[in-house]
């Protein structure tokens, strides 16, 4: 064989390889695009979750405060037992709001507060491919009289889900602020195509 067909076979043979691993690599990137947004939900549904639903339950249920007593200062959270929640609610202005999102569950600042009244409104991702377990990927476990806490400057607040939704992203009635004490949740949904948002409304039942 001449030196330049040994060349040409040797570089036909790298352009192979290197052809064989570029189609490797776009099977696994299209593999985890496609089932990377299922991935905690098939956690979830091996795993028993009894014990960890009771412990929320009982977290979120009034209780009553000794005379004189000194608290020491809780961060403002949000518990929801029927998803196995329990995260601290963020603050901050809504230019900021993807790099919060990013972190946790946000705070609609224009909205109200839970010590105030109104509409309480709180945001979080469904699910992003840096983080598949986003804070509101399970939301939609939540049903129809499921109870949710609220602690808000160490007070608790049990809200009990009144109703569960889907409206569009240009829907911004959901943020608006209400004449009596509820607390909204939404996020993005369906999980392949999120054009729309999964709302969840719930109204206060009682504070302690």
């Amino acid at each position: 064989m001449s030196p330049k067909k040994a060349t040409m076979v040797f570089f036909s043979m790298k352009f192979s390889k290197i052809n064989n691993l570029l189609l490797a690599l776009i099977i696994l990137i299209n593999g985890y695009v496609i089932l990377a947004p299922f991935f905690p939900a098939a956690i979830f549904d091996l795993q028993n979750h009894q014990a960890k639903q009771q412990q929320l339950e009982k977290e979120i249920k009034p209780t009553s405060k000794p005379n004189n007593s000194t608290q020491t200062p809780q961060p403002n959270q949000v518990i929801i037992p029927s998803m196995l929640l329990d995260q601290p609610i963020l603050e901050g202005p809504t230019i900021n709001r993807y790099a919060i999102l990013n972190n946790g569950i946000w705070r609609w600042p224009l909205a109200s507060t839970p010590d105030k009244g109104g509409n309480t409104v709180l945001i979080g991702h469904r699910f992003t491919y840096t983080n598949p377990k986003g804070v509101f990927y399970f939301l939609n476990k939540v049903q129809l009289g499921d109870e949710i806490g609220v602690i808000w400057n160490n007070e608790k607040y049990l809200y009990k889900v009144v109703s569960v939704s889907q409206v569009p992203p240009t829907d911004m009635a959901i943020q608006n602020n209400t004449s009596n004490p509820e607390l909204t949740l939404f996020t993005c949904t369906p999980l392949l195509l999120p054009k729309d948002r999964l709302v969840i409304v719930a109204y206060l039942e009682s504070k302690s």
